[in-house]
């Protein structure tokens, strides 16, 4: 197993578990980069693109929030991860965004998917049209969950391309990614998330993992008002993930001038072997 991110002598944090990491600027450059162009599996990921376009169609009056979904037999069958949705239940639109953003339900993934195109393939098609259009070069999308498919895959560099447009083109995303709880069906279901309070600035957070993809994660923090962009894919554990992120975002923070750089801790005296101080050495008559 890799070691979590350190902190090199310039202050760069190397070491990294993750495969692939991208970390950008409130201005939008790049203030760290990890095989940022790699292609690789995006996991839940991809609910990022599904919650785009959900959002696009409630702004657009398509759907409301209160609007009932009736959840199909294939939807309520969607692999793990669940929020056991059955077929045949009606299932409030606002309920389904939550488990997707919340719990990473791959059924609730599937039921939105099935209600705003009618079927699976037609909301895939769609997209991977939004895709093209977001400019999203290096990213095809075969389902709305992020179930492994040989098809899909993406990179740090359009997930965190993605993870921008959706916050500022609909931000009614942004209190979906920072929720971390919501109940369903008299169960309460949370997420505990330690990058939500350390460091502060976290508002915007989206998991993924698969066997496949490793562990996932996309973050948008705030701080003093701006933006930063962080995208960690191919990380070895969940803890190795979040220690990856912390460290990340803060080594941006004093990069971008927020925060202060961390003390140098100081080096341990080296003594010569076979030396002895003065006092060591002294007699105990001159010591008294």
């Amino acid at each position: 197993m890799m070691a979590a991110p350190a902190w090199a002598q310039n202050g760069r944090p190397v070491h990294l578990s993750a495969e692939s990491v991208l970390l950008l600027a409130p201005d939008g450059t790049v203030l760290f980069a990890k095989n940022p162009s790699e292609d690789h599996a995006p996991a839940s990921l991809v609910k990022l693109m599904t919650l785009y376009l959900a959002c696009e169609d409630l702004e657009t009056g398509r759907v409301a929030w209160e609007e009932p979904v009736a959840i199909s037999r294939r939807a309520a069958e969607t692999p793990r991860y669940r929020m056991g949705l059955r077929a045949g239940d009606s299932v409030p639109f606002r309920t389904l965004l939550e488990g997707v953003a919340i719990a990473s339900a791959n059924d609730a993934a599937t039921a939105l998917a099935e209600h705003l195109a009618g079927d699976e393939a037609t909301f895939v098609g769609w997209m991977n049209d939004k895709a093209h259009d977001l400019g999203l070069a290096s990213t095809r999308f075969a389902n709305p969950h992020g179930l492994p498919d040989p098809l899909q895959h993406s990179t740090a560099r359009d997930l965190a391309m993605l993870t921008a447009r959706l916050l500022a083109d609909h931000p009614m995303s942004r209190p979906l990614l920072g929720g971390q709880t919501f109940i369903y069906n008299g169960r309460v279901y949370a997420r505990h998330i330690p990058l939500f309070s350390d460091p502060g600035g976290v508002q915007a957070l989206k998991t993924g993992f698969t066997n496949e993809a490793g562990y996932n994660l996309a973050v948008s923090a705030w701080r003093n008002g701006q933006q930063f962009l962080m995208i960690v894919l191919g990380a070895r554990t969940r803890a190795l993930s979040f220690l990856d992120a912390k460290r990340l975002l803060r080594y941006g923070f004093v990069e971008s001038g927020l925060d202060s750089p961390p003390e140098p801790k100081p080096r341990p005296t080296r003594r010569l072997p076979g030396r002895r101080s003065a006092a060591a050495s002294a007699s105990p008559a001159s010591l008294q």
